[in-house]
């Protein structure tokens, strides 16, 4: 990836975006949705609404770049740079984009998880813009070996629309859902659940009455019933990776979510991220890994426990890579 073409890609964006936006009194996002169609169907499909001199400004805009030139690693971050600065001018935390990072080591643990699966199909049912769902297919297709079947759902009209042109510029096999993460899903069970959870209250008290981790006073947790869910769609023996408040593990709540995980599956681990990927400490994240009971399946021996504290400081990292690999490796010898 050049950070040239990504900002070649991202000032396109922009610029023909700030067009839409004031000609059609949309918000930026929505502009960024429009013109990233417009990229993809090589065609201005809003001319009937702009003046002539706006078609003009666009189509030279558009002329400036040949997308068939772009690695698909390219498109994403362009597409991720416009994203983040319509959600600058304001959007719901749950709605935020997850740092590239945290995709990168989802990539990685999953890779460990299913080494040597040349067939692997991917579920991320609260996707957002689709911005981790498609860095985590972009990092498992880079050894060219691997063959992605995944699936985003995502229940805001417009993420999912973002998500959709974000995949097919990137020419992704994916397949994407305008549906609510925690209805009956239109998806067979997958190899591997991941998402970076939504957190906070639901608000559909009867949709939440069909999951064991309801509550009775009030609504109940969204994180924990995506937790249940996710665990309803792994295959027997596949594995779940959610990102998820550093805080859920020492709330009085947490038992009756790990009761519902060991009936039907196993934690095995939970990797604690960089401080310095959230705003603070009390915002800090891990991801919590599962595996999904099957016959003959035996839980862990030992629980993954790290501690990710720096991704830049290769003296602090290293030793825990090296502690994550040896788990795994072990984990293979034990025929889990």
């Amino acid at each position: 990836m050049t950070n040239g073409e990504t900002s070649e890609l991202f000032q396109v964006l922009d610029e023909t975006a700030i067009v839409l936006q004031n000609e059609l009194e949309i918000s930026y996002l929505e502009a960024v949705y429009e013109t990233s169609e417009n990229l993809f169907q090589n065609e201005i499909l809003q001319k009937e609404e702009l003046p002539t001199e706006k078609v003009n400004k666009l189509s030279l805009a558009y002329q400036k770049i040949n997308l068939e030139h772009f690695a698909a690693e390219d498109i994403r971050k362009g597409l991720q740079l416009a994203f983040l600065k319509g959600m600058k001018q304001g959007i719901q935390t749950n709605h935020q984009m997850t740092p590239d990072s945290i995709g990168f080591i989802i990539a990685y643990l999953v890779e460990k998880s299913l080494a040597g699966k040349k067939q692997i199909s991917l579920l991320d049912p609260a996707c957002g813009t689709g911005n981790l769902l498609t860095t985590v297919i972009g990092q498992l297709r880079l050894d060219g070996q691997k063959e992605i079947m995944a699936t985003g759902v995502e229940v805001d009209e417009l993420l999912i629309s973002l998500a959709l042109v974000s995949s097919d510029l990137q020419k992704l096999p994916t397949s994407l859902l305008h549906q609510d993460g925690l209805s009956n899903l239109f998806v067979d069970p997958v190899d591997v659940v991941f998402s970076d959870l939504p957190i906070g209250y639901y608000p559909d008290d009867k949709r939440a009455s069909a999951f064991e981790l309801k509550r009775h006073d009030g609504h109940s947790f969204a994180h924990f019933l995506f937790i249940e869910q996710g665990l309803r769609y792994t295959k027997p023996g596949g594995y779940l990776f959610f990102l998820v408040p550093d805080a859920l593990f020492s709330t009085g709540d947490f038992a009756e979510l790990e009761r519902v995980i060991k009936k039907h599956g196993y934690v095995e681990g939970i990797v604690k991220l960089p401080e310095t990927l959230f705003k603070s400490e009390k915002a800090r994240k891990s991801i919590l890994i599962l595996q999904k009971k099957a016959e003959l399946l035996k839980p862990p021996q030992e629980v993954l426990l790290a501690n990710l504290s720096s991704l830049s400081d290769p003296k602090i990292t290293a030793p825990i890579l090296a502690q994550i690999e040896n788990w795994f490796k072990l984990k293979n010898q034990e025929g889990n």
